[in-house]
């Protein structure tokens, strides 16, 4: 099981109409990449607002290595994406221009599921999909990551297992729960811009965002439901009027305690 978590948008964003339906079209395009990447190898079972939550039948004698080098093609894929959204910039709202903040991370655990079927759609079920969600309340010290449980880290290859982080939770429902984590930048180093800035590709980008944001701004949606990764903003807070910007920052001196 793998967990790909999209975190970044600062707390200080304004809830605004406007940022939170171009942040909900921003985190669209970045879990497109990041589906895309992951398949065929690993099976999307659900998204989860801001994460998708994947997973694939390994037999128990069978390496994890190609799984865990797939994570490494999903972050290729997730920061090449951001890179042309940022490049492609045309709109200077909140949740446009703290894009470039986004980072993922990713959690990944192995263990036995059951697999439900609610209608149409299949669900993961058990312990261990428990597990592995309590594991995104984590304490690694980094801003993207791997964290690995211990049975995934014993069938990772030796490459993987060298670069090793060992940290400890105590999760609710599990106590002490060993892991280790790998600074994302040592498996997948940062690439070079995609191309060149252009004008008429911002253009097209910018119509094709207002377009898909329309449900939003029309009050037929609600923009960013279900994202855990956006602060404040994301906890009972309610949308002011379009016409009106409100920001959800607390004043410089409560900011600078806060800090």
């Amino acid at each position: 099981m793998l967990i790909a978590d999209i975190a970044g948008y600062t707390r200080f964003m304004k809830v605004h109409r406007v940022n939170l339906s171009h942040a909900q079209y921003i985190v669209a395009q970045l879990l497109e990449a990041v589906i895309d990447a992951a398949s065929p190898k690993l099976r999307l079972a659900k998204l989860e607002g801001d994460a998708g939550f994947f997973f694939a039948e390994v037999p128990p004698d069978e390496s994890l290595a190609s799984h865990l080098d797939r994570v490494r093609l999903i972050a290729d894929a997730f920061r090449r994406r951001k890179t042309e959204l940022e490049i492609d910039r045309l709109c200077n709202c909140d949740g446009c221009v703290q894009a470039s903040q986004l980072r993922i991370k990713f959690i990944a655990h192995e263990g036995e599921v059951a697999f439900q079927k609610i209608k149409r759609h299949s669900e993961l079920a058990g312990v261990d999909v428990i597990l592995v969600h309590r594991l995104l309340k984590n304490d690694v010290p980094l801003p993207e990551y791997l964290l690995m449980s211990e049975p995934v880290t014993s069938r990772a290859s030796e490459a993987v297992r060298h670069k090793c982080t060992p940290i400890e939770h105590d999760l609710e429902g599990f106590g002490p729960t060993p892991g280790f984590y790998v600074d994302l930048e040592a498996l997948a180093p940062a690439a070079d811009a995609p191309y060149a800035p252009s004008f008429w590709r911002k253009l097209v980008g910018w119509v094709a965002m207002t377009w898909r944001s329309l449900p939003y701004f029309l009050g037929l949606r609600t923009p960013c439901e279900g994202f855990t990764n956006l602060g404040a903003i994301g906890e009972g807070k309610s949308l002011p009027p379009y016409a009106g910007v409100v920001s959800s920052a607390p004043p410089p001196a409560a900011r600078k305690r806060e800090d």
